[in-house]
């Protein structure tokens, strides 16, 4: 170890630029949906717990805009292949 350290190249904040599109926040959720997010990804072989979700929101928001109609149609289609396949 350097007995000193030159910072004053050093520049404050992330140290990974965020992709377009995503916003860094802080957030609490509950210990016990963090082990299951987690224990979802680990049981595919890995990924990121925080990607599944993401999904997991926007299929939320996607399906609570439906109307009755697309989701009972949408839910009869899931159950004839369900029974057909």
């Amino acid at each position: 170890m350097k007995a000193e350290y030159d910072l004053s190249i050093g520049k404050r904040g992330a140290l990974d630029p965020l992709p377009p599109g995503k916003t860094r926040i802080t957030i609490r959720l509950d210990t016990d949906v963090i082990d299951w997010f987690r224990g979802e990804v680990e049981a595919v072989g890995g990924g990121n717990y925080q990607t599944l979700i993401n999904k997991a929101l926007r299929e939320y928001i996607q399906h609570s805009q439906e109307s009755i109609e697309d989701i009972l149609r949408r839910v009869v289609r899931e159950e004839l292949q369900t029974a057909v396949g």
